[in-house]
């Protein structure tokens, strides 16, 4: 009755107001003037007509066109980002390459209809300043990525080969530019202008992507890793320095002009130190937690942010040292500096700085480049650009007492200039300082010297091997017995480290565990990653520290965490993978629906994955798609921990379903060995007698273990007895099949290790 008084109801009010509608519409139209119509054309015009004209008006809308070229963008650059890394090359090299391709000289030159129509020449201030925005904050993540702690820890021999690496392809620049002056200095260019940007272009690296080389190869941990990315957060803030000085001469005309600019700039950095820098420092350890970064406290750190950019724009050095400068000022606590890049990394990265990319691939005309002698020209800036950054680096590396080989590898990353290359040519063309010619040939330089630094450590890994003595000082020995434990959530790792060090021996060196966390990364890196890896490992290292465990630890980035996951337990010497599917997987309804203690079954409910540290969906209660193929393709024994309030692993329950079980055996051994544990097996379906080897091997488990091992042959699969056990270890066949079966035992299981042999 009720909904058809609501029916009704609605009825009535929609009728008698659209009525109401009408009426003042057609009494509005006995308004219009007679003229009107006589002297608007479109409305004589077919429907048709009328819609296709305003169609076509909607298609070549500013904000119509700006959000297409948008969409192109971030599609073609995940296209040919995903294309490099699948050959091994850096994202951005892909992204970079994404823009040329959009630009004129790919897409204009064979599309010219469709460029034009996607780029028009009016887009593209509004394409340009989008990509400043993006920009900025970019700038400003790196500002916050820089360890201020880490460059004085290290200061000494990262100055002397930064600063090398600077000098001398600097010092080549000029040089090349007093060869190009005369045929390639835009009119009315200085030389002291031209060749003082050349010699910047020349000697800048791209911090964000060797941080990521570094991290991809597993270096960041090691001393050589550290220096290299010292070395680069270094070469960074010289480098910028360097450049907003001589942005000052060029804007400025001369050098005595620019001295004003200069003085201004210092009173800016000053400010910004020790006035700006002591209050943010005082707000973020106010708000280091997530729910602190309200709405108003983030607005403010972007006022901040904006503030330094609208002072150095003004200045005269450019908005985007102003945003570096708001990042490196940001307080230096960890945690608010982690939750703030969250905040901004997503929308900067995969949104904005592609625009960028695309807006300097418009710019680039390698089509210019027509002449044989203009690429023997762009030859010869990559020579000199990789001949500085390479020689420099490494011979400084050297004289400060590193090995040829970490020498060698240190001036291959130095030499890496991706996106940072690309900030700076992009201020030389905004100021006029470079022709379109010599933009082509520096972007073909940044290019080429980012994509050889993979290939230049493959060849000095061939041929200069790295020293097995020195390798074994921070490398685990090859061990009988060594456990990978791969791990999401810290706590969880905490649960599968104490199940872990009861399969090995800890009077044995060749026993040991290795804790894995693979952390989700795009191509921009944290410098300081030791803060970031100690909290993540602090729960399993303690438990590691309280078992008088021995634990190694690794760290690494990862896109594909299924993948690496699989490549890392295949490719190391380990003999058993142990994974987390789950966290309280026992509790409220998942077990209870799966056995009918409703009257429905449900085929899929909702777990939290400890291995990607996301929500994940079980099918038909056993394992989800990913889970699935990490056991069907790892070659080693597997053992997946479903958890439930493991606190000890003092008590431990064997259930030998089938003779198949004597995979279990394996590992039943080991535990027998510690002294603390009580081990019960069960064996109802008298798989001893039907397989000689679980007979002699319950024997042996006998003899061992003495009082402390108990067999039953009868089902004891009662709530009371399973609530006195800490862990069920059970296989993966007999798993499956409790679970198909709907067994109602397994409603009251504590922590179950299942083992995929």
């Amino acid at each position: 009755m009720k909904s058809i008084r609501n029916i009704l109801f609605y009825t009535i009010t929609i009728g008698a107001f659209s009525a109401l509608l009408y009426f003042f519409i057609r009494q509005g139209q006995t308004l219009e003037k007679a003229d009107l119509l006589a002297n608007n054309p479109a409305s004589t015009a077919s429907s048709w007509d009328q819609f296709t004209d305003t169609f076509s008006h909607n298609l070549t809308h500013p904000l119509a066109t700006l959000l297409l070229q948008i969409i192109t963008i971030i599609l073609v650059a995940r296209i040919f980002g995903w294309i490099c890394k699948s050959i091994g090359q850096p994202t951005v090299i892909g992204e970079i390459a994404a823009g040329i391709f959009l630009g004129p000289s790919l897409l204009g030159m064979y599309f010219p209809e469709f460029s034009t129509f996607l780029f028009p020449t009016q887009s593209l201030g509004n394409l340009q300043f989008l990509s400043q925005v993006g920009l900025i904050l970019f700038m400003f993540i790196i500002g916050m990525e820089l360890d201020l702690k880490v460059l004085k820890t290290k200061a000494q021999e990262a100055v002397v080969i930064s600063h090398a690496s600077i000098i001398l392809p600097f010092a080549l620049g000029v040089g090349l530019a007093f060869y190009l002056y005369q045929q390639f200095a835009p009119d009315g260019i200085s030389f002291l202008s031209f060749s003082l940007f050349i010699g910047i272009a020349l000697s800048i690296t791209a911090f964000p992507v060797l941080a990521r080389i570094v991290q991809e190869r597993g270096l960041s941990r090691t001393k050589l890793g550290m220096m290299v990315i010292t070395c680069a957060a270094t070469d960074d803030i010289t480098a910028w320095c360097i450049l907003a000085a001589v942005i000052a001469i060029v804007k400025a005309g001369d050098f005595v002009s620019s001295i004003y600019t200069i003085l201004l700039a210092a009173a800016y950095v000053l400010f910004m130190l020790k006035v700006l820098k002591p209050i943010l420092k005082r707000l973020g350890d106010h708000y280091s937690y997530r729910e602190g970064l309200t709405k108003p406290v983030v607005g403010l750190f972007f006022l901040v942010l904006i503030f330094s950019s609208y002072c150095t724009e003004v200045i005269g050095i450019h908005a985007l040292f102003g945003a570096f400068m708001a990042g490196v000022i940001m307080p230096a606590n960890q945690s608010f500096r982690n939750l703030f890049i969250e905040k901004v990394e997503d929308v900067s990265m995969v949104l904005l700085l592609p625009l960028f990319f695309v807006f300097t691939g418009l710019r680039t005309q390698i089509g210019l480049l027509n002449d044989p002698y203009l690429w023997q020209i762009t030859g010869l800036i990559i020579l000199l650009a990789t001949t500085g950054k390479f020689i420099g680096s490494a011979v400084a590396a050297r004289f400060v007492n590193q090995s040829w080989r970490d020498s060698l590898i240190i001036g291959s990353l130095m030499n890496t200039r991706g996106l940072m290359e690309l900030v700076v040519l992009n201020i030389g063309y905004d100021i006029g300082v470079l022709s379109p010619e010599i933009f082509a040939m520096m972007v073909i330089m940044a290019l080429a010297t980012t994509c050889m630094t993979g290939p230049a450590l493959d060849l000095i890994d061939r041929f200069l091997p790295e020293n097995k003595s020195e390798a074994l000082e921070t490398a685990i020995e090859e061990s009988r017995f060594s456990i990978l434990i791969a791990f999401a959530s810290p706590q969880g790792g905490r649960k599968m480290m104490r199940i872990a060090y009861h399969f090995i021996q800890k009077q044995l060196q060749s026993h040991h565990i290795t804790a894995l966390h693979l952390s989700p990364s795009s191509y921009l890196n944290q410098v300081n990653t030791e803060e970031y890896q100690r909290e993540t490992f602090r729960p399993i290292t303690e438990e590691a520290a309280s078992l008088g465990a021995t634990l190694a630890t690794v760290l690494k980035p990862s896109q594909d965490i299924e993948h690496d996951i699989i490549e890392t337990a295949n490719g190391g010497d380990y003999d058993m993978l142990m994974i987390g599917i789950g966290r309280n997987v026992f509790e409220g309804t998942f077990l209870g629906k799966i056995l009918g203690f409703t009257s429905r079954m449900i085929n899929r409910e909702r777990l939290f994955d400890t291995i990607t540290g996301k929500e994940k969906l079980f099918h038909s209660g056993v394992f989800d798609e990913r889970t699935t193929h990490i056991i069907k393709t790892v070659k080693i024994p597997v053992g997946i921990l479903i958890e439930n309030k493991l606190e000890r692993v003092d008590n431990i329950f064997v259930p030998i379903f089938s003779p198949d079980d004597k995979v279990l055996f394996q590992f039943v051994r080991k535990l027998v060995l510690h002294e603390n544990v009580k081990l019960t097996i069960m064996d109802p379906t008298n798989a001893a007698s039907q397989s000689p080897d679980i007979q002699a091997e319950l024997d042996a488990i006998n003899g061992l273990g003495n009082d402390r091992v108990t067999l039953y042959n009868e089902n004891v699969l009662e709530k009371d007895f399973l609530l006195e056990k800490d862990v069920m270890i059970i296989s993966l066949e007999s798993w499956k099949k409790a679970v198909e079966s709907h067994s109602l035992w397994l409603s009251h299981c504590p922590s179950v290790l299942i083992v995929r042999g």
